[in-house]
């Protein structure tokens, strides 16, 4: 007689931590970064909590790799980009900014995250935050900084102003008035014109170098 082959969360570990996962994305949606306990992450994903213990370690580990799997800049690191450098990272600058302004908009879960960073201090954040600057690190060292030489900070500067103008436009705009500046950010008209604005501002950097 076969043996009865027992399907569950222990011979499907990754089906599992997958739903796991998904429960601290539809808690932030739902109730947001204080909604996130052990519990109510179990009840959600409809698992015994012990299993976040057996598969994550932790409940601040299972956060911090649901966490990477939002944050764009992690994410982008991931992904094997074919991309001319030749020009000094100008088209890299505009397609990973664009990009990332793009992502923010539609990943509501992600501008939970923000929000939470910008609202208490955790060590998950400050980690996901420091794996951030390395990524941003390697784009300026290997390729910005040799293109700029002596002007590099300066583009560096620039650099920060768009990425930290795109997570503010799109934070601004889901939870506040869709209007900044006159321009109206909930029609892809004004999302166009800030569109072109990032590439013109890029395109001046380069110019001016």
């Amino acid at each position: 007689m076969a043996r009865k082959v027992v399907q569950g969360p222990i011979r499907d570990k990754e089906k599992t931590k997958q739903k796991l996962l998904g429960a601290v994305g539809k808690i932030l949606r739902t109730k947001g970064y204080a909604g996130l306990k052990v519990s109510k992450i179990a009840a959600v994903a409809g698992f015994d909590k012990k299993l976040i213990y057996e598969y994550f370690g932790s409940t601040e580990k299972l956060i911090d790799e649901y966490v990477k799997t939002q944050d764009y800049w992690s994410r982008m690191n991931q992904n094997n980009m074919e991309v001319d450098i030749s020009d000094g990272g100008r088209e890299l600058s505009k397609m990973a900014i664009l990009n990332q302004y793009d992502y923010i908009k539609k990943n509501k879960e992600l501008q939970k995250i923000i929000l939470w960073g910008l609202s208490e201090s955790k060590p998950i954040l400050k980690k996901i935050a420091d794996e951030r600057e390395q990524m941003g690190e390697l784009l300026f060292s290997n390729i910005v900084d040799p293109y700029f030489e002596e002007k590099s900070t300066r583009y560096r500067a620039i650099a920060a102003i768009l990425v930290s103008g795109a997570y503010y436009l799109n934070l601004y705009t889901a939870h506040n008035a869709s209007t900044f500046c006159g321009i109206d950010l909930k029609t892809d008209e004004g999302r166009h014109e800030i569109e072109k604005a990032i590439a013109e501002i890029i395109d001046f950097a380069y110019d001016e170098k």
